[in-house]
This record gives structure tokens, sequence and C-alpha cells, in this order.
């Protein structure tokens, strides 16, 4: 076994591909980078001619599938060791750490009520950038908004959570990710708005709901549901009185 292939291997996908063995980053070719990058999606071997089809969609059969050996010599020749092959199956080798596979982790065990982790598992979810965010193909537009949606969920989990439990520094961090993710998302502000209601911080509470039902009216036309509307109505006849 060479050197590359006995250290840590890591495939990168949020904010744009980046393979590194060990602390080494490895230049790949594109077609080998998508190859790599489809499998590492994946949570399961596939079949080549799923691959192939999926990767190469405008060529015939024969042609995509020859665009597949290739880029899996041009894979072999970087003496990377990323991909296992079958005659008729592929999928991301053994060992190989994916930083996708590690946020949906994260943002899974959220979802699921797990309790609040330390904060050095979680800040996955706070780096996490959209899935190759240079890449158009209808794979990965696809993935990339399962995992938007996956996290912005796991987001306002973590935030209630940590709401919760006393630990408003950490929840209106989480909350204020969500809301940074997606300013149009309400239950993203919900969130944060409760969060600050918890700490006893009205103000912030309505300074955060003002910006949102602002930029909600200037950018669709529409206004807080009622499930907004009934929390702020709890402070807001004190405070304007």
């Amino acid at each position: 076994m060479s050197v590359r292939e006995s250290a840590s291997r890591h495939i990168g996908l949020l904010r744009g591909f980046e393979f590194r063995s060990g602390d080494e980053p490895v230049q790949l070719p594109l077609s080998a980078q998508r190859v790599v990058a489809f499998l590492a999606l994946q949570d399961r071997p596939v079949q080549r001619l799923y691959v192939a089809g999926t990767l190469w969609l405008d060529a015939s059969e024969s042609r995509a599938n020859a665009s597949l050996r290739t880029a899996l010599w041009r894979l072999g020749r970087a003496g990377c060791a990323l991909v296992e092959a079958t005659p008729t199956h592929l999928s991301l080798a053994r060992g190989v750490e994916v930083d996708v596979a590690e946020a949906k982790a994260v943002a899974a065990a959220m979802i699921g009520g797990a309790a609040a982790a330390p904060h050095e598992q979680t800040a996955v979810l706070y780096r996490a950038g959209e899935i190759l965010p240079d890449w158009y193909e209808d794979w990965v537009l696809i993935e990339r908004e399962h995992f938007r949606q996956l996290r912005l969920h796991a987001l306002e989990a973590l935030c209630e959570q940590l709401t919760a439990a006393g630990r408003f520094a950490e929840a209106t961090e989480a909350g204020a990710a969500a809301v940074r993710a997606e300013p149009l998302r309400e239950s993203a502000h919900r969130a944060l708005i409760k969060t600050f209601l918890a700490e006893g911080n009205p103000g912030e509470a309505i300074r955060q709901y003002d910006h949102f039902e602002s930029l909600l009216g200037a950018q669709l036309g529409l206004e807080p549901s009622s499930l907004l509307t009934d929390l702020m109505g709890v402070i807001r006849p004190v405070t304007q009185s």
C-alpha cells in the first residue's frame, strides 16, 4: 500500500470539491471529481450503468460507459484508492471521510431530538455551505436542495433544544445561522424570536419580527403567519402601550 493510500482520505463537497490525502490537497481531473462526488453522495453501492447514465446523460450508453471507464482509469493513475469497483457496481472506498455525511449525521441527530451536542460537534452545521455550489447538473441540484432543507430543520431544532437547556448564546447562534441560510424562512425567525423571549429580551424579539415582516412584505408581498403574530401578541400590547 502506498503512502497516499494509507493516509487519511477526506472528500469535501460543501463549498466546492476538495480531496485531501492526509494534510495534502490532491488535484483530480474534473471527470474523476464527478465520479467521486456522485459516489460520495450515495449510501450504498450503485450500478455502473446508473452512474454512467446519470453523469453522462446526453451520451449514448456505450459512450457514457466509455467515459466512466476513462474517469476510473484516471483515478487509478492518481493512486488515491477512492473507489471500490466490481464488474457491475461502484461505491466510495471504505474509510474515506465525506464532509456531507458528517453534517448529515449531526443534522439527523438534532432533528431526532438528541440532546444538544457540544459546540465542536454542531459547528459542522454552522460551517456548512451548499453542496458543490459551482456545479449545476440535475443530480447535484437535487442533493443540494435535500441537504439545504435538512440543515435548516436541524439548525431550528438545535436552536429550540439549546433554548430549552438555557444555553441562550448558543441557541441564538443556531437560530441566526438558520436565518442567514434562508432569510425568508419564517420558522427560522420564529425559533430565534422564541430564544429572545425565553432569555428575557423582548426588544430583540420585536426587532427580529419587524425585520422579518419588512423583508417578507418587500420580497414576496406577504405578511407573517398567525403562528408568528400570535407569538408576538404576547408582548406587543405591553411594549406599545
